[in-house]
């Protein structure tokens, strides 16, 4: 090896001789030069420090939004001019209504509405005058019924009753003091009353 450094202070080491027994080309590390390609000194593998994940940004702990629901089919609507219902369950009164379903306990006074369906498990107790009733349930009272009264085979009607016109299905059972009424008796029973044919 050659003690003469180069340039840099960099000892130089001799290259190896040839065959030909000649003087040896001597290049120094790290440069080009005519004597061939430049070769750079190793650096010894040192571990390196793991590196820390980036930060992540809100955006991206964020889970993903969850899809949507498919939405749950719905009876088709009725328009606006259709009938309005109304299922209850109360004691009081009742004024004016065009359907009243009634699928549990109630007592009250019931005026002017048009149309009632008395559900099997409905028990309606006091007063009530109206254009129609469904009875599948039972009705205790009186009971004024301007057009039909329609009793089911698993209805119940006692009391004091008035009907224009009446259909009882087999095994229906009716009680009380019963009458068949006119129009015109419906009229003087209730002054101001409007009966709609």
């Amino acid at each position: 090896m050659s003690d003469a450094p180069d340039d840099l202070g960099i000892p130089m080491k001799p290259a190896r001789p040839g065959g030909s027994g000649g003087p040896a080309n001597v290049a120094p590390l790290g440069r080009g030069g005519s004597g061939g390609p430049a070769v750079a000194p190793r650096i010894p593998d040192t571990p390196r420090p793991a590196l820390e994940p980036p930060p992540r940004s809100v955006e991206s702990m964020t889970p993903p939004p969850m899809p949507r629901p498919a939405p749950l089919p719905s009876s088709p609507r009725r328009p606006e001019g259709d009938v309005r219902k109304l299922i209850v369950s109360l004691s009081g009164e009742i004024n004016s209504c065009d359907t009243l379903v009634i699928e549990g306990s109630v007592e009250a006074n019931l005026q002017n509405c048009h149309e009632v369906d008395l559900a099997e498990t409905g028990l309606f107790k006091g007063s009530a005058v109206i254009d129609e009733i469904d009875v599948r349930g039972r009705f205790d009272g009186n009971l004024t019924v301007r057009k039909r009264l329609l009793i089911r085979s698993t209805g119940r009607v006692s009391g004091v009753i008035r009907y224009g016109q009446i259909e009882i299905e087999s095994g229906g059972q009716i009680s009380g003091d019963i009458q068949v009424q006119t129009p015109e008796d419906f009229m003087s029973d209730t002054p101001g009353a409007r009966i709609a044919y």
